[in-house]
């Protein structure tokens, strides 16, 4: 069965799948790390309260049938044990059927956290890994060729992933067009890393270059990703190269990692063999050809609407259209914010404020606070909270449903809650009132930086929400 196996590509099979279970297992890390607080019994959105509304049959999950916070953290440890055993290699020389139905539960597992968890999870990265978990079933193990059908679906999840985040930005913020959107896009991005202030310094010719290269990327190159090698593997190398620029110039979860285990799969062995050892190339069992035969139908006709979302002039960003997560849309910063803001949360222990009260600010992991503190390199690690926080001081809806509930947590001083924190400033006692106020960021010029060692620069501009106490909230 020439047209089914995919010989040339057993190696790269292999870190794809690899490069997968590392993802799986960061994700399934985060999700037990900060459960208690977002989405716990006592947590700021209840996933029992959220079961309580919901049917099954709008968001498929575990948790219909049984919901505790003790039962959550099983689900998410069981995903951490396969994860682990799937980077090991071991899960990839189980027996196929075997083998498959370990990629199956990792993906139902995640399916069920995700489609309970609400505004913290409504990223787009969740369902692309709940896409790309879902062929991994269907690639084979290291007793099989590699399955042709499944990598080229593989290709056709990359051409949407990389395709549609072009066409979003061309048609939507003027800034991609005039190539301006780097001017901006490292200073305000959601969660900047470590190198963004020196990224964001570049001149701004390179800035141009940067976007230029991005919609020749996103664009153009994913149509050669359907050509024959090494074209095929040359554009994938391409995006490979782009999305480590982008892992280097901010912190997005997951999303370029899994974008470039996508890559990966693309690159035919003999790329890699002068460094690696390819494996002897097998064949593939009858059955298992039938039924990836079916899978691959299904995923071409669930396409249906992805693809005719690419090319609707209403075009959707980070869309599912089944709760399945199964083929979906993507996209990313459509619009780009010229201004950063960023919500100051602070505390203090006076019983009584006044003027003259000593309010002190909680710090953030991951989001700005404190204008001399440098930021981290957290992807793929994913900051929940953090992200959410940067949403909330675009617009106050987004925090609607949250907000309050952080906050009468940190009145409380609930240790999970401040777990999600770099710096509580009251580790004794907890505060008798907190206020959150919204500041105006840049980055600090070179002059400003080298005298006083400061990142950021910020601006006091509005009240967030008044001073409260745990009488008021409660």
């Amino acid at each position: 069965m020439d047209w089914f196996d995919a010989g040339d590509y057993t190696l790269s099979r292999l870190l794809f799948t690899e490069g997968l279970a590392v993802v799986y297992l960061c994700a399934f890390l985060v999700a037990v790390d900060q459960f208690r607080a977002l989405l716990g019994d006592d947590g700021m959105l209840p996933i029992r309260r959220f079961l309580a509304g919901r049917r099954w049959q709008r968001s498929p999950s575990l948790f219909h049938l049984h919901w505790s916070d003790r039962f959550y953290v099983v689900v998410c440890w069981t995903g951490v044990g396969l994860s682990v055993l799937a980077v090991l290699g071991l899960v990839q020389r189980l027996p196929l059927p075997l083998c498959m139905l370990a990629w199956l539960v990792l993906w139902g597992l995640y399916l069920s956290i995700v489609n309970v968890g609400q505004l913290w999870y409504s990223f787009g990265w969740e369902s692309l890994l709940l896409e790309v978990g879902l062929l991994a079933v269907f690639v084979g193990n290291t007793a099989t060729a590699p399955a042709l059908p499944t990598l080229l679906l593989v290709r056709w999840l990359l051409f949407r992933l990389e395709f549609g985040a072009g066409l979003i930005k061309i048609r939507g913020d003027p800034c991609w067009r005039d190539f301006t959107c780097l001017d901006y896009h490292h200073e305000t991005q959601p969660m900047p890393g470590p190198l963004s202030w020196y990224f964001h310094r570049l001149p701004r010719p390179l800035h141009r270059i940067e976007v230029a290269g991005n919609h020749t990327t996103q664009l153009i190159v994913p149509f050669f990703l359907f050509a024959p090698q090494p074209v095929a593997g040359g554009a994938a190398a391409i995006m490979i190269v782009t999305q480590l620029w982008l892992v280097a110039s901010g912190n997005f979860a997951w999303l370029n990692w899994l974008a470039i285990v996508l890559g990966v799969s693309v690159l035919p062995d003999g790329f890699w063999s002068a460094v690696l050892p390819i494996p002897a190339p097998t064949t593939a069992p009858l059955w298992f050809v039938v039924v990836v035969a079916a899978f691959a139908a299904a995923v071409l006709v669930l396409s249906y609407r992805p693809a005719r979302n690419l090319f609707s002039s209403g075009q959707m960003m980070n869309a599912s259209f089944e709760p399945w997560h199964l083929v979906n849309t993507y996209g990313a910063f459509g619009h780009v914010t010229r201004t950063r803001r960023e919500i100051v949360v602070e505390g203090t222990t006076d019983t009584h404020p006044t003027p003259e009260s000593r309010w002190v600010a909680y710090e953030f992991k991951g989001k700005p606070g404190d204008v001399r503190y440098r930021p981290r390199q957290f992807a793929p690690y994913h900051l929940r909270l953090d992200w959410l926080m940067w949403f909330a001081a675009i617009s106050p809806d987004y925090a609607a449903p949250w907000f309050g509930g952080f906050v009468t947590r940190l009145l409380l001083g609930d240790h999970d809650t401040l777990h999600l924190l770099r710096h509580n400033p009251f580790p004794e006692t907890p505060p008798a009132w907190v206020r959150a106020r919204v500041f105006r960021y840049r980055y600090s010029t070179r002059d400003e930086h080298r005298q006083t060692g400061a990142w950021w620069v910020r601006t006091y501009e509005a009240d967030f929400m008044p001073a409260v106490s745990l009488r008021q909230v409660r």
